[in-house]
């Protein structure tokens, strides 16, 4: 597999609330942060490992043997450092594409997600 990109923030709820959060994004109860565009569809959980690793398939149909790699790691202050890892095993698609998927996967997780606990 090719890294396509990769990136890790701190959000502010533990591990084992950050990896139901992957598992389980429309999980009953929980506030809504996958909120997906025309072009993306419900990712599949492939691997899910509590509370250190899942993986998805692809949200993009365009590109349908990509895989998102999530690691779980505790942070200090009580909440997580999430690091996902867009792994692709084709090659590497072009720049603009490359770009736009980096950026939608930090919009759901760092922006979506982290808005999800609320912050």
């Amino acid at each position: 597999m090719i890294e396509i990109g990769s990136r890790a923030r701190t959000l502010p709820a533990p591990p084992s609330v950050v990896w139901r959060s992957l598992v389980e994004p429309r999980r009953v109860g929980a506030r809504p942060w996958l909120v997906l565009l025309a072009d993306e569809v419900e990712p599949v959980v492939l691997v899910a490992e509590e509370p250190s690793a899942v993986v998805w398939s692809s949200l993009w149909p365009s590109r349908p043997d990509d895989r998102v790699r999530f690691g779980l790691v505790a942070a200090g202050d009580g909440g997580t450092v999430l690091r996902f890892t867009l792994l692709t095993p084709d090659g590497m698609p072009d720049p603009s594409k490359t770009g736009h998927l980096r950026r939608r996967m930090n919009e759901l997780l760092f922006a979506g997600l982290r808005y999800s606990y609320g912050q």
